[in-house]
């Protein structure tokens, strides 16, 4: 009696077992993952974070929480940065005079400058967080630390030297301002023109000027290297 229930009993205890086997599919959500980051993130040019279908997040189960970290640190940073182009526009400047009547508008363009940058430091500070909980398998964890790079600590970083940079351009823009109205008696301006009868005066705004467009210089070449950075180019 034993003898007929003892193999019955040993079957069933392994199925389990062999159920559990034949049901880990972690390896292939493992490679599919690491095949996309691969060849959608790392081997493309610029910063590319496509948007998963449903079929993918599926081949790539809990992994795809891992994805999640890098989209919705993009879709804070796209979010963050979609008004700069706006706010430079509002910042430009021609003119002497479009520097002293338009002081408030600077101001703000600098306020706002300050907001993003900030934004943008705790979007990063967010990723990196989830990013250190992680648990990954080494072959996973070498590629999508490289689109982490590409995606996250590159973009961050440029736009954390950038933005600084575009802010000290409307530092001195407005201590060009608040030196004009300090000296107004010694400054006449009539539309592009500007006459300044105290040559010490003249001397510290013509400084000022060129300590601007310094910064002007800089801050073009800082474009360059973001645009480099996202596009690839």
């Amino acid at each position: 009696m034993k003898s007929l229930f003892r193999p019955f009993l040993v079957l069933v205890a392994a199925l389990p077992l062999m159920l559990a086997a034949c049901g880990d599919k972690e390896p292939e959500q493992r490679a599919a993952f690491t095949q996309f980051l691969q060849t959608r993130i790392v081997d493309k040019p610029g910063v590319r974070v496509p948007k998963l279908t449903e079929e993918e997040k599926k081949s790539f189960g809990d992994y795809a929480a891992h994805y999640a970290i890098i989209t919705d640190f993009n879709a804070g940073m796209d979010a963050s940065v979609k008004p700069l182009s706006g706010i430079l526009q509002k910042g430009q400047v021609r003119s002497v005079n479009d520097i002293v009547t338009r002081r408030e508008d600077l101001k703000s363009v600098r306020a706002g400058l300050n907001d993003m940058n900030a934004a943008l430091k705790e979007h990063r500070a967010k990723a990196d967080a989830a990013h250190a909980q992680l648990k990954q398998p080494e072959d996973l964890k070498a590629v999508y630390d490289k689109a982490y790079e590409k995606t996250i600590t590159l973009p961050a970083d440029t736009f954390g030297d950038v933005l600084p940079q575009i802010n000290a351009t409307y530092d001195v823009t407005l201590k060009i301002a608040d030196y004009v109205e300090a000296n107004k008696s010694k400054i006449e301006i009539s539309g592009n023109s500007v006459t300044v009868t105290d040559p010490a005066v003249q001397a510290e705004l013509n400084k000022l000027l060129q300590e601007m467009n310094a910064q002007a210089k800089n801050v073009q070449q800082a474009q360059t290297r973001l645009q480099a950075v996202i596009m690839g180019r």
